[in-house]
């Protein structure tokens, strides 16, 4: 049985990203998956919410574990992790085994994730495991969290 970590915070609901997990879940079905949501301060996100950045982060995971729950995807822990997503994802791969990650992020131009080239280098530090990418949009077009 695999685990896989999903990384995502704006994307984390998008519907790029949970077909994404679904094609993973189908393809191991004994698989179980984590979210983690690094707390990526509220100055630094794309549309502005209202809250402080640890509960607009728990408020994402915990609704994007239920909405992914009920596309059939088995994840059985919504994590909160610090604001830098290489620093968030280095802490789960010490403490725990994944197969692969699975990233979601707003598009290249927008995205301070790929600005800071996220996906090299958690290729990098994931060396050896499956890193899959996710550039979410809504269905009109428009860059946003559907």
């Amino acid at each position: 049985m695999a685990r896989y970590l999903i990384v995502a915070h704006q994307t984390a609901e998008s519907e790029a990203l949970r077909a994404a997990a679904r094609v993973l879940a189908r393809r191991d079905p004994d698989s179980d998956f984590v979210l983690l949501v690094p707390a990526t301060p509220v100055n630094s996100l794309l549309v502005w919410e209202e809250g402080e950045t640890e509960e607009i982060a728990r408020r994402r995971a915990d609704s994007a574990q239920e909405r992914l729950l009920a596309d059939g995807v088995r994840v059985i822990d919504a994590r909160v992790g610090p604001g830098d997503p290489v620093t968030a994802v280095a802490d789960e791969l010490r403490d725990n085994e994944y197969a692969g990650i699975l990233v979601g992020t707003l598009p290249a131009g927008i995205s301070r994730w790929l600005r800071i080239d996220l996906i090299s280098r958690l290729r990098r530090l994931a060396a050896g495991r499956e890193v899959i990418h996710v550039e979410s949009r809504t269905a009109d077009g428009k860059v946003g969290v559907p």
